[in-house]
């Protein structure tokens, strides 16, 4: 297993709300779909949505079952929070830090696997292919169960291994496997504010585009509608439980804005929340609006987000006394590597799991703490499929034997770069379109905008990748790069607004019966 940074920094990691499952006694795995499907705006795959929501509860298990210490109510049952776009109580949580609970209890049992190497500080640069370099693919696990989805460039093809950059001995390796897994995280590190740690850089998407594999629906960028607004705090989230447990918006001079948006208030889905909040914030010429939970007891707010307290109380604000000042920022990429519901991708021999797939669960908007949940079920889905591709330890010995010999990384036509000024200059730029030209609420001219300065940007990035010993921050960049292009392609290709996507251009949303996915595949 390689990771670009020690595992504890991804977003997983931060992930603060819960994980959704009907376990309640007022729930179901229907009702769990019915709001999943309402918050995806009509794109999302009902039988993806199934499939998920059913295995919830036997993932919740599973966590538990590995040690997962999940916030109990009453004994042993679980203590459940509602957020935004759920109908009933259904997030499981560990207080408010339960990526860090579930990525905390999974790497000690990482770490301690005899079977396991971990490769940390391991930056993936690309996949090594069998047409790319003219080895034999051999079509090993190249059916894909639920239907043919090659495309051309990845006809007849397979995945063989990835180029990794190792960052503390400043060299590339060659990394040869019989089955590749990418589970990179979204591309939220391509606006200039996020809620996301800086290993969102798309890497996994960009990657599989450069392989051949088919992208979808990367227009839906989810917005989290509140970050604390500091210069100090980076990417401090507000999770969605705190609304979900009484919290509202107010303006400056104190009025509740939400109400006049949607009859949800602040429990609708998160992009009308994002929107409604940055309606307000243009209006009245505003950096940020408030976030006001302070007619709560502060026993009540301290038991439920212990966490969130602390580190707001680090910027000198204390939520039980006064409203704290938020901004959306970017969060989720709702698009990503299309895949089918075994976690196969394109490209034989390649899965993918997270935000970095396209699988249909989230259509158009994700519903809150969906994402974990995601993560869980087709994690088991890529396990079993690779099983069915690649078999046991005594085949997949044969298939090593088996395998050809990869080509070294070649650097000898590259030299050290002389002026890494141009690769942050350039990181600098394109975060800073991506958020006035594609961001919250956009318009065809910015969109076009836009794609030109971002063509230019790949230009010359692409010159300097090709010409200077590549480092983390250029493949990053290029990457980046790659996923914004991709993410306006499909934005101007959309013309409605529908979900996360709104254009004033396209204002109305069109029937659902009219609804479809932005499928983007190269070479097309």
């Amino acid at each position: 297993m390689a990771a670009k940074k020690p595992l504890d920094e991804c977003s997983s990691q931060w992930a603060q709300g819960g994980i959704a499952a009907a376990v309640g006694p007022d729930d179901s795995p229907a009702q769990h779909a019915a709001d999943t499907l309402t918050a995806g705006g009509g794109l999302c795959r009902p039988e993806t949505v199934g499939f998920v929501v059913e295995r919830a509860p036997a993932a919740i298990q599973w966590l538990i079952d590995r040690g997962v210490a999940f916030t109990t109510a009453h004994g042993a049952e679980l203590d459940l929070h509602r957020e935004g776009g759920h109908s009933v109580r259904r997030v499981v949580h560990a207080a408010d830090a339960t990526g860090h609970a579930v990525m905390e209890t999974l790497a000690i049992r990482l770490r301690e696997a005899p079977n396991v190497t971990l490769l940390e500080d391991h930056v993936a640069i690309d996949l090594i292919t069998a047409k790319k370099f003219g080895l034999a693919a051999d079509g090993r696990g190249a059916s894909v169960t639920r239907g043919e989805r090659r495309t051309e460039a990845t006809a007849g093809d397979r995945c063989l291994g990835a180029y990794m950059l190792d960052r503390a001995a400043g060299r590339v390796v060659t990394l040869a496997a019989d089955a590749v897994v990418l589970a990179t995280g979204g591309a939220s590190k391509v606006y200039l504010f996020t809620s996301n740690p800086d290993t969102s850089t798309g890497d996994g998407i960009a990657i599989a585009w450069r392989a051949g594999c088919r992208v979808a629906n990367l227009e839906f960028v989810q917005f989290h509608p509140t970050c604390l607004y500091h210069p100090r705090a980076k990417s401090l989230l507000i999770s969605e439980a705190v609304r979900g447990e009484g919290a509202v918006l107010r303006l400056p001079d104190g009025y509740r804005f939400m109400p006049d948006h949607d009859p949800r208030a602040e429990l609708a889905p998160r992009d009308v929340v994002a929107r409604a909040t940055d309606y307000e914030m243009k209006r009245g010429g505003l950096d940020c609006v408030y976030l006001d939970i302070t007619h709560k007891p502060a026993e009540e707010i301290l038991r439920h987000f212990p966490n969130i307290a602390a580190s707001c109380l680090e910027f000198g604000f204390d939520i039980t006394k006064e409203p704290v000042p938020v901004v959306p920022a970017a969060h989720y990429s709702c698009g990503g590597v299309v895949t089918d519901l075994d976690a196969r991708t394109d490209l034989a021999g390649l899965y993918a799991v997270g935000e970095c797939t396209f699988t249909g669960m989230h259509g158009a908007n994700r519903l809150a703490s969906n994402s974990l949940l995601e993560c869980l079920v087709f994690g088991e889905a890529a396990h079993d499929s690779i099983l069915a591709d690649v078999g046991g330890a005594s085949k997949r010995r044969t298939r090593t034997a088996d395998r050809p010999t990869l080509p070294a990384w070649d650097e000898s036509q590259v030299t050290d770069p002389d002026e890494m000024i141009v690769v942050s200059h350039n990181w600098d730029e394109l975060r800073r379109l991506m958020w006035d030209y594609v961001g919250i609420v956009r318009t065809n001219k910015r969109l076009q905008r836009a794609r030109r300065r971002v063509e230019l940007l790949r230009e010359e990035i692409a010159e300097f990748y090709g010409n200077f010993i590549v480092n983390s921050d250029l493949i990053e960049l290029r990457n980046l790069t790659l996923v914004a292009d991709l993410t306006i392609r499909s934005a101007l290709a959309r013309h409605e607004s529908r979900g996360l996507h709104f254009n004033r251009d396209y204002p109305e949303t069109l029937p659902e019966s009219e609804a479809e996915d932005t499928v983007l595949t190269p070479g097309a």
